[in-house]
């Protein structure tokens, strides 16, 4: 029977296992599932996944397919933070400036054949509201014929129901809804009229704010679509910035005074330390933080990294999360496309997992702590000031601020931002100030790679600065006030090509311990002033980021490179439930039904998240296209003859223990979309996906 014909039917019958879908399989820790049943070992071979004989499809001698994913776009956003556009494509003879993430990629339209008017779209059919547009909407205002001619018919997965509505008994995309016929009904009134009218089981969103858009049901951080127009329009005013940015700029040149000058001058009255003036905002009381053990840390990830995958690493154990990348620029400029990568699900803004016995600030208060933060990058620090200025006043749901220093992509680095700044160590370090004192109680933090070259690694130096401040001007300024530092075990030449160097971030983790004792003695011989500008709770906290795959590496890096917790990334998207692995301490063999599930959730909250219409399902199709891309990298446990597993290892091709397991791990295109189809229905004729991978980057389009 085809899988297709098999949507609607529990899970564990799609599976066809004789077992349950919650069985799981405990394994030791240096004990692999060949070895627990007797079977002799074949040597384990560096950059193959280890898969027993049996499940091999190929020879025994052959090598796994030779492609290499293009896992930089995971991480970094391809297009600068520049004012001009100047990298866009040309059409006319002029630059033309594209907006929004992974411009590169096309993914075809998908909207209906016919534009419903806002006037009408959560109104019932006899009470729309009056149109802004009048006589001049081109929309449809005649809802009868939106629902024959204006789009395709109702889906039919899920028995015909909206999701959306099923969970909060209302649905936002109103009559837009592909599952509308679930949630409307035909009402007759007294003169015979009949009207179609929209059901609902409560009155808890307004619908102003449905038509609107910007409300979702569990979401948090909606920027009203007013203030995006604002910052558009330069009607923001940015009081703590200006201030601060004047003050930097007259700071920075009596910097270069003191900088340039001749060995006679040290003792002229215009020497810098006799100048200096304390900035107008030194940084606040901030909100205390706590990364540990018991918090794995989801990495900001561009496209993967959005807010119905979040929402399900949360379910699965994940303890702090981070927003995709934003620029800075767009955020100032309102831009819809940033601002919409800045919401979190409510599920992001409880607090993180704590235990009382953990080495923590005592005045660290887990209750008042949450887990969402957002990432930025810039490549001025005005940009990086203002936006900051602009997140924390407008998003009440905010853990901390995250610099990107670590970005590899080419048009990010060329602009000055992401990586481009670890060679930049003093303009990060006015960015990181000017940050800090104008988020009120929000910390700041920054993730940053080893260095820009493979010969020539920065990042202990680097963390010195961030750590402590420049060491000319250390007993003048004080600290930059950097709450945590991420550093990922890689250079931005290496990008993937190589493993991440975690005896580099040992060494780093224990220069940090060192530098955060040094700050004790620092707060006792500078200036009171400057006690305030170290971070929250007095110390900076140290993560490790790369190639975290399993509760044994994430223990291992915690007690061997000593760092206060781990971040990690492409693991997470390979196998989200990796946090609930690192939760139970045990390897978790999810039978393919399970994996399904989570497919299955991933499609539910991208419905919530996007909305129900054409456009929020064909969005939820793209980004779980993006998903199933790294999800079909994933071996089960089961069938391999070695552990732990390695996220770098390829395998030969395998067939899975059933259909479906085999199914899961198709690096076919094709079958990525018929596993979209089972739960978003048949994918439009205009839909297209664009495979981020080498082996993979031309355009396609989904079989109508």
């Amino acid at each position: 029977m085809e899988l297709q014909e098999k949507v609607g039917r529990p899970i564990d019958a799609v599976n066809g296992d004789s077992e349950p879908a919650t069985k799981r399989v405990k394994l030791a820790d240096d004990v692999s599932p060949a070895a627990q049943e007797g079977t002799p070992l074949r040597p384990r071979v560096k950059g193959v996944a280890p898969i027993k004989e049996e499940y091999l499809i190929s020879a025994p001698g052959r090598e796994p397919e030779a492609d290499i994913p293009d896992d930089d776009a995971a991480e970094g956003r391809t297009a600068p933070d520049a004012q001009d556009g100047s990298h866009g494509p040309k059409k006319g003879g002029k630059q033309k400036r594209q907006k929004g993430q992974n411009k590169e990629r096309h993914f075809g339209t998908f909207t209906d054949a016919v534009r419903l008017c806002n006037s009408v779209a959560w109104t019932p059919e006899f009470s729309p509201r009056s149109c802004w547009s009048g006589e001049r909407c081109n929309a449809l205002h005649d809802l009868r014929k939106y629902l024959k001619e204006g789009r395709r018919a109702d889906v039919e997965v899920f028995g015909g129901k909206c999701p959306v509505w099923e969970t909060h008994g209302r649905c936002s995309s109103g009559w837009r809804c592909l599952f509308v016929s679930s949630h409307m009904k035909e009402v007759e009134h007294e003169d015979g009229r009949k009207e179609l009218v929209l059901v609902t089981r409560d009155d808890k969103a307004s619908e102003a704010e449905e038509e609107a858009g910007d409300a979702r049901p569990g979401v948090v951080n909606n920027i009203p679509s007013g203030t995006k127009i604002d910052l558009n329009r330069k009607k923001v005013a940015f009081e703590k910035s200006e201030q601060y940015l004047k003050w930097l700029a007259k700071d920075t040149e009596l910097y270069k005074i003191h900088y340039h000058r001749q060995k006679d001058d040290v003792d002229e009255a215009n020497d810098y330390r006799a100048q200096y003036i304390e900035p107008p905002f030194q940084p606040s009381e901030k909100r205390k933080v706590y990364f540990g053990r018991e918090t794995p840390t989801l990495a900001p990830l561009t496209t993967q990294g959005n807010l119905p995958f979040r929402r399900l690493c949360v379910e699965l154990g994940a303890q702090v999360t981070y927003s995709e990348m934003a620029l800075g620029l767009p955020l100032l400029q309102g831009q819809k496309a940033d601002w919409t990568l800045m919401r979190a699900h409510e599920s992001e803004a409880t607090p993180p997992r704590f235990n009382p016995g953990s080495v923590a600030e005592p005045s660290y208060d887990n209750s008042k702590d949450l887990k969402f933060g957002v990432q930025i990058t810039a490549h001025a620090p005005w940009i990086a000031v203002k936006a900051t200025e602009a997140l924390t006043r407008f998003m009440p749901h905010l853990r901390i601020v995250d610099i990107n220093c670590g970005c590899p992509i080419d048009m990010v680095f060329k602009s000055g931002a992401g990586s481009a700044l670890l060679d930049a160590p003093s303009k990060l370090e006015r960015m990181i100030r000017g940050m800090n004192a104008v988020s009120g109680e929000v910390p700041i933090s920054a993730k940053i790679r080893m260095g820009v070259r493979d010969d020539k690694l920065t990042a202990q130096k680097l963390v010195e600065r961030l750590a402590l401040g420049s060491a000319d001007m250390r007993d003048q300024t004080g600290a930059p006030g950097c709450a945590a530092i991420t550093l990922h075990g890689r250079t931005r030449q290496q990008r993937y090509t190589k493993a991440a160097d975690w005896s580099y971030i040992a060494e780093c983790a224990a220069l940090i311990k060192q530098y955060n004792s040094q700050k004790d003695s620092l707060t006792d011989t500078i200036r009171e002033a400057d006690a305030r500008t170290l971070p929250s709770a007095g110390r900076t906290y140290f993560l490790g980021n790369g190639d975290c795959y399993s509760h044994i590496e994430y223990f291992e890096h915690m007690d061997k490179a000593k760092v206060d917790s781990v971040m990690i990334g492409r693991g997470a998207i390979v196998k989200p439930w990796i946090f609930e692995e690192i939760e139970k301490g045990q390897y978790l063999d999810k039978s393919a039904s399970e994996r399904l599930m989570y497919v299955e959730k991933f499609a539910r909250y991208g419905m919530e998240a996007w909305g129900s219409d054409e456009l929020g399902l064909n969005y939820t199709r793209r980004f779980l296209l993006e998903f199933l891309s790294f999800f079909n990298r994933y071996v089960p446990i089961g069938i391999l003859e070695h552990l732990p597993p390695a996220l770098n290892d390829r395998p030969k091709a395998y067939r899975g223990r059933n259909d479906l397991e085999t199914l899961l791990a198709s690096r076919d295109y094709k079958d990525w979309i018929k596993i979209s189809e089972m739960f978003l229905g048949p994918a439009p004729k205009e839909f297209k996906f664009q495979p981020k991978h080498k082996s993979n980057s031309y355009e396609i389009e989904a079989e109508g």
